[in-house]
């Protein structure tokens, strides 16, 4: 199947790979030319501008848009609209809010375009091991497309999960489980790290959870690939940044009157990550300080 990827980051060029080892034949673009050049190859053509995309590309056009949410998503979408016809398709594979999903399909579909949503997982091992593909679609849309999802996913690993809308409102979800979760893991190592009655191995203790026990998971693995490297993580800082979707998934549990509190608590896990010193932790130490007399460190 003919199609184009505009965005060849960390997962745009690796689904690139994808889809060509798959048999697809792609036109990419992105605004940084070493990463066009860099997509060289049989199967691959390269366009110099967005125009050109939909130059070389067939009708009926499928054109997958792999570029980070907000404005970037924006402007390409609008960039693309005028070079393309009644019946061609957009695919936002990143992690755009659903509410932004929503009004672009409804806008895209007054002109006959049709907008799918693709909530996409699996980082920097997708190439290897596949996508998880969380789509919302029409059905027919949807089964246009279907082979690049059979593409670019393992078995069983893509679905239709709704209309248009639906596919970044379930990733926006996932990802904040994934907030969760690794939370969850962080705060038990640090547990472990900080014991002061043994001197524990926390490469070897990952190694050992991953085999029959409970919170063995993929993100545990990657854990014991890290801490195996590196049991004190010496080279990493613990500044954490959050792409929007923990966010969002806060504030729709609050516009549900969902309780999501280890969503919540794990996001603002990430804020204070960032801060070299907390002004509120100097706060609470000034007051302990006054209302009990409780040393405080001085600098």
């Amino acid at each position: 199947m003919q199609l184009a990827m505009i965005g060849l980051g960390r997962m745009g060029g690796n689904m690139v790979r994808r889809l060509v080892q798959g048999g697809h034949e792609v036109v990419v673009y992105d605004a940084n030319a070493a990463a066009v050049q860099a997509q060289g190859g049989k199967g691959i053509k390269a366009a110099k501008d967005i125009a050109d995309v939909a130059r070389q590309l067939s009708p009926r056009r499928v054109v997958w848009v792999m570029v980070p949410a907000g404005a970037p998503v924006e402007s390409t979408i609008d960039q693309l609209t005028p070079h393309l016809s009644r019946g061609d398709i957009v695919i936002d594979g990143g992690n755009s809010n659903f509410a932004d999903s929503l009004r672009r399909a409804e806008a895209l579909q007054a002109t006959g375009i049709e907008f799918l949503d693709v909530g996409t997982s699996g980082g920097v091992w997708g190439l290897e091991l596949g996508y998880c593909l969380m789509i919302g679609a029409l059905p027919a849309t949807f089964q246009h497309c279907e082979p690049i999802f059979r593409t670019l996913a393992p078995p069983e690993g893509y679905a239709r999960v709704g209309p248009p809308g639906a596919g970044h409102y379930v990733k926006m979800v996932h990802n904040g489980i994934e907030y969760g979760l690794l939370q969850a893991y962080a705060e038990g190592y640090e547990i472990l790290h900080a014991s002061q009655d043994f001197e524990l191995q926390l490469g070897q203790i990952a190694k050992l959870w991953n085999h029959g026990s409970v919170v063995r998971s993929w993100l545990n693995e990657l854990a014991e690939r890290a801490l195996s490297r590196d049991d004190q993580l010496a080279a990493i800082r613990g500044h954490v940044e959050d792409s929007g979707e923990g966010r969002w998934t806060v504030e729709e549990a609050m516009r549900l009157d969902v309780a999501a509190p280890v969503i919540t608590l794990s996001l603002l896990a990430r804020f204070r990550s960032r801060q070299e010193e907390s002004f509120g932790a100097k706060v609470v130490a000034a007051l302990r300080h006054e209302f009990g007399g409780h040393a405080v460190q001085t600098k």
